[in-house]
């Protein structure tokens, strides 16, 4: 009777925390607006500070008790680490704080938690339930009148963030992507689909000066105003219709926001344009096949749903074996898998 008692207890507290979740984002989106992070790092001193310590730096005339009971629900999930003495609380960045820190670039993961929550993407939360109804339109174009993608175009401040984000996620991905995989060598012509800027691209060529020539791909919209960069084309198109050629294609977080039938089509446009024994290498995250509890699977499942409200209730994220399933079905003989990052994994279908 106790053990069952107990096991309620748990259960109702756990509820009690998913009830209550909005305040772990939306914490940790205060504290970056605030520039905590940076504040405590200092430069690498990364020492601990109180709450009024941290407002000497970034708002003198701001509220330490409120600011501290911030740090303090995020110190319990890992974001900061909590110091106790003389019944003093004081606070440094744990690793999971210093993603949130500005690199020399200015980048960092906390314009990827920004861009989450900007109030245009909050209103569609609201509306999660209608993806289950009727998938035809997302939460996000229910709740703003019009698709994201669209609707940031004529948002240039949201436009600009999500460009940011991207970057922030993107720069440490490759770097690591670089260093684990080896699929590049031998390549000559590489053609970035969905390559925006080229940042992608000029990381690539650096690492592999033997790739002479390269092509970014996108919307024409997108690579009119792509910046110059040494051995890069850049040619808008459509890559429903026609992909440029290569011996090897390289395909980065595209597929996710794509249908079944619409990853088959971009497929077999790869497929017809490449040589025998060419290459597409396709980035994307990839869920794990149980839903277990860990950080990793609660970071790829939240991730999918997000995909779901706000940019295509029929795009997702796969399994290894649904990208397996997909290079097969578009005539791809052989399938190999990298996990070098993780968040993202590497897909190599060679003709």
């Amino acid at each position: 009777m106790v053990e069952k008692q107990e096991s309620r207890n748990q259960a109702i507290v756990a509820m009690m925390e998913l009830a209550n979740m909005t305040n772990v984002p939306m914490a940790l989106n205060a504290v970056i607006r605030l520039n905590v992070p940076d504040a405590i790092w200092h430069g690498g001193a990364n020492a601990p500070l109180s709450a009024a310590q941290i407002l000497a730096r970034v708002r003198p005339d701001g509220d330490a008790e409120n600011l501290q009971r911030l740090l303090r629900v995020l110190s319990s999930y890992g974001v900061f680490h909590e110091h106790l003495a003389a019944g003093e609380r004081k606070y440094s960045l744990t690793h999971v704080g210093e993603t949130l820190v500005a690199d020399e670039r200015g980048l960092s993961h906390a314009h990827y938690v920004l861009q989450h929550h900007q109030e245009e993407l909050m209103r569609a939360w609201a509306l999660v339930h209608e993806a289950v109804v009727d998938p035809r339109k997302e939460p996000f174009e229910r709740a703003n009148g019009e698709a994201a993608y669209r609707y940031y175009v004529k948002k240039p401040e949201m436009n600009e963030l999500m460009q940011k984000a991207m970057s922030g996620i993107s720069v440490p991905f490759m770097r690591v992507m670089l260093e684990g995989y080896d699929g590049f060598h031998g390549v000559e012509k590489l053609v970035d689909v969905g390559g925006s800027a080229g940042d992608c691209l000029r990381m690539i060529l650096h690492k592999h000066p033997s790739i002479n020539q390269a092509i970014n791909f996108d919307l024409p919209q997108v690579v009119a105003n792509a910046p110059p960069i040494p051995r890069v084309t850049h040619v808008g198109g459509d890559m429903f219709k026609t992909i440029p050629q290569g011996d090897a294609i390289f395909i980065r977080w595209v597929l996710t926001g794509c249908t079944d039938e619409e990853c088959k089509y971009i497929m077999q446009n790869c497929h017809k344009i490449l040589p025998e024994g060419g290459k597409l290498i396709v980035c994307e995250p990839a869920l794990p096949e149980d839903s277990d509890e860990s950080h990793r699977t609660r970071a790829l499942l939240a991730a999918d749903i997000f995909m779901m409200t706000m940019y295509r209730a029929k795009g997702k994220h796969r399994t290894e074996e649904q990208f397996r399933q997909l290079g097969i079905s578009v005539g791809f003989p052989h399938f190999r898998v990298f996990h070098v990052d993780p968040f993202f994994t590497v897909f190599e279908f060679q003709k």
